[in-house]
């Protein structure tokens, strides 16, 4: 079955999702955003309408996606005059019950990956979370995630905050270390291509065993002498030596607890 639907939001996210809605036979009728380039850019791509006008919103698609920023949500709601309409957010953190004012008919749709708009993913591997106000929204939640991923999966605000919360853990923050790494290796005259290798093999080895049994490094046994001899090296980056002993410190306190 396909739908027609309103995508409120052009963003890396709304992009791959318009994108796969669109592959999977839903037509994208219409696209919102904030700014003109990013709604063509969208509209273009989907053989979509698009506005940057919140009351411009057409009121006739089946199904309105919003992929805005948590805190542009509301306000684009209440300036688009939606009311009635399936609403579905696609939000990590946010809960399903903020969309009660406008509309019984709501709930959530959402991708547990990464998103760049340059970056193609393979939507089909990626889990969608879904959550429904009612069972007519759940039915017609889990056709549209089961056409876009071979993983669909229930789950409550709560466990969606959760999740979104462990991902910045593991995604967002281990983006952040990388960066860390590229900027001490520039420092040094050194290539982060030399760190691919490591890098591709941690990530490979939580495919067998747990994270936990993964940990490897100083940290793990607290080997002072290391870990100063790394401070030490870290003493033009004081903002680095920090989060050099406080994530030591957490990797120490996690393995003696178990």
């Amino acid at each position: 079955m396909s739908f027609s639907v309103v995508m409120i939001g052009a963003g890396n996210l709304a992009t791959h999702l318009a994108m796969a809605l669109k592959a999977t036979g839903n037509q994208v009728v219409q696209v919102y955003s904030q700014t003109a380039a990013s709604a063509a850019a969208l509209a273009e791509k989907t053989g979509a309408g698009w506005t940057t006008s919140p009351a411009a919103i057409i009121r006739d698609a089946q199904i309105y996606f919003l992929a805005v920023k948590d805190s542009a949500m509301l306000p684009v709601l209440r300036e688009s005059g939606l009311s009635g309409q399936l609403l579905v957010h696609c939000a990590g953190s946010v809960p399903m019950t903020v969309l009660h004012g406008f509309s019984d008919q709501v709930g959530v749709l959402y991708p547990l990956q990464t998103f760049s708009k340059n970056r193609e993913v393979n939507f089909r591997t990626i889990p969608v979370f879904i959550e429904a106000a009612t069972p007519d929204v759940e039915t017609i939640l889990r056709e549209v995630a089961s056409q876009l991923s071979e993983t669909v999966v229930n789950a409550s605000s709560e466990q969606r905050q959760a999740l979104h919360l462990a991902a910045v853990f593991a995604c967002n923050f281990v983006s952040h270390f990388y960066a860390v790494a590229e900027e001490l290796c520039a420092a040094n005259h050194l290539s982060f291509d030399y760190l691919k290798p490591l890098i591709r093999e941690t990530a490979r080895k939580i495919e067998t065993i747990s994270p936990f049994e993964a940990q490897t490094g100083p940290a793990v046994r607290f080997d002072r002498n290391v870990m100063d001899t790394h401070l030490a090296a870290l003493g033009k980056f004081p903002g680095f030596q920090n989060l050099y002993e406080t994530v030591s410190q957490s990797i120490f306190d996690l393995h003696q607890k178990k």
